[in-house]
């Protein structure tokens, strides 16, 4: 069954399938003008250049790519000298990125594929790559990439596509396989294995038996990883447009547990909170608006921050300490895996604290909520919440009819709220009473 499974082995010295124009549906009608710029401009100075990766790929799945990779035998240094407008960046992986204002286009040497006898001193006792910054040809660079459909190259010279690793099959079976071992590729690089989940929810890809079976075991290794990188890839699992399809597939292999802790205690009324939220993210992504870090962990966090607080307070009301204290261990504890930036913690907690105060504001306190940094934020997750429980649902009605009021509607729905004690009127912020003037 296992041999079977593993079937499909690395060759070392795989042969090149070319394909020629004529045959492949890749335009260069496609491709930016400054990737041309900068293919033409190697291939005349006598070197090969080639179009790689996710734009190879992007445009035969007939989806119009975000950006553009070249990959050729120039050595950085090399590059450098070709292109004025050329700036060196990366330890582990030295890149050259091409400056056309705000376009930039990144080149690659090629690399070779890893080998212990080579990389013994560039891994760590578990096997991962630490560093990776030999030079090879073609045929290795294809084979240190890591899948099949990611090791497509446009050959600029003669139009052809020319592929090592069988990835064009994949691309017309829509099936994403690891180039190699894949109990060894995730070893090298456990990131792969959310690198997995991404390219097969982003593009409706199957992932084969043999590149799924070790995912599981794998998992441990993701420990390993710096977990600000973890953060990083875990944005692009979910700002990408497709977050409900990475999320059924990270619970699927059970990978939720391992970025986000509390989620594994998460009901499924926890998870459909959590959808209806990211379908929501989905949508405002496709229509090209932004959406903030803050709230997406606002948003996946919220069963959790909830299970603390009762964990460690017992039964609400919270006093502002206590819920603060929850807080504190529940990003302690997701921090561990998961190096979530202080600015969008801190816009969470926000989200967080605000909810019970929309709930119960007091004529006093109303302008002061609205013109909060982060009401919007907090509205938002109100009335998401209230799409679950009726009586939130009448609190989201209020602040929308509140804000969008006039000033005479304004002051007949504070009339509406309670006193308290010791308190006078708010007057509204001189900012907003000139807005309304």
């Amino acid at each position: 069954m296992l041999k079977k499974l593993f079937a499909r082995k690395q060759n070392k010295n795989p042969k090149a399938h070319i394909i020629p124009r004529a045959e492949h549906t890749f335009s260069r009608q496609r491709v930016s003008k400054n990737a041309l710029t900068v293919l033409y401009r190697l291939n005349n100075a006598g070197f090969q250049a080639y179009l790689v990766g996710g734009c190879v790929r992007d445009i035969l799945l007939n989806i119009t790519p975000k950006d553009f990779d070249v990959a050729t035998d120039a050595t950085p240094e090399e590059l450098r000298r070709l292109f004025r407008n050329c700036r060196l960046i990366g330890r582990r992986f030295r890149l050259a990125h091409i400056y056309f204002g705000r376009d930039i286009i990144e080149v690659a040497t090629f690399r070779t594929e890893p080998s212990k006898m080579k990389f013994m001193k560039h891994q760590s006792e578990s096997g991962r790559i630490l560093r990776d910054n030999v030079y090879g040809d073609i045929t290795s660079d294809a084979l240190r990439r890591d899948f099949t459909i990611n090791a497509l190259y446009y050959n600029i010279a003669d139009f052809s596509i020319v592929d090592y690793c069988k990835g064009i099959d994949d691309i017309e079976s829509r099936t994403l396989t690891l180039i190699g071992d894949p109990v060894t590729r995730y070893r090298e690089d456990p990131v792969r294995i959310l690198r997995a989940i991404r390219f097969s929810a982003k593009l409706d890809l199957d992932i084969s038996a043999a590149t799924a079976k070790p995912i599981k075991s794998s998992l441990k290794l993701l420990p390993e990883v710096p977990s600000s990188r973890i953060y990083e890839e875990s944005l692009k699992l979910l700002l990408t447009g497709h977050s409900i399809a990475t999320m059924k597939k990270l619970r699927e292999y059970g990978i939720h547990a391992a970025l986000l802790p509390p989620s594994k205690h998460y009901t499924e009324q926890d998870w459909a909170f959590i959808e209806q939220g990211l379908a929501n993210t989905d949508s405002r992504i496709k229509s090209r608006q932004t959406t903030s870090p803050g709230f997406l962990f606002a948003l996946l966090l919220w069963p959790g921050y909830l299970a603390y607080c009762q964990k460690l307070l017992g039964d609400p009301p919270y006093h502002y300490g206590q819920k603060h204290e929850a807080m504190d261990k529940l990003l302690q504890d997701v921090n561990k895996a998961l190096a979530i930036p202080k600015r969008f913690t801190l816009m969470s907690r926000s989200i967080w604290d605000l909810q019970d105060r929309l709930l119960n504001v007091k004529k006093h306190q109303a302008f002061r909520l609205l013109s909060h940094p982060s009401f919007r934020a907090a509205y938002d997750f109100l009335e998401l919440r209230g799409q679950f429980d009726k009586e939130l649902k009448q609190s989201a009605q209020w602040w929308h009819r509140f804000q969008n009021g006039s000033d005479e509607q304004q002051d007949d729905m504070l009339e509406e709220l309670p006193k308290a004690k010791g308190r006078r009127r708010q007057r509204k912020p001189r900012a907003q009473q000139d807005e309304n003037v």
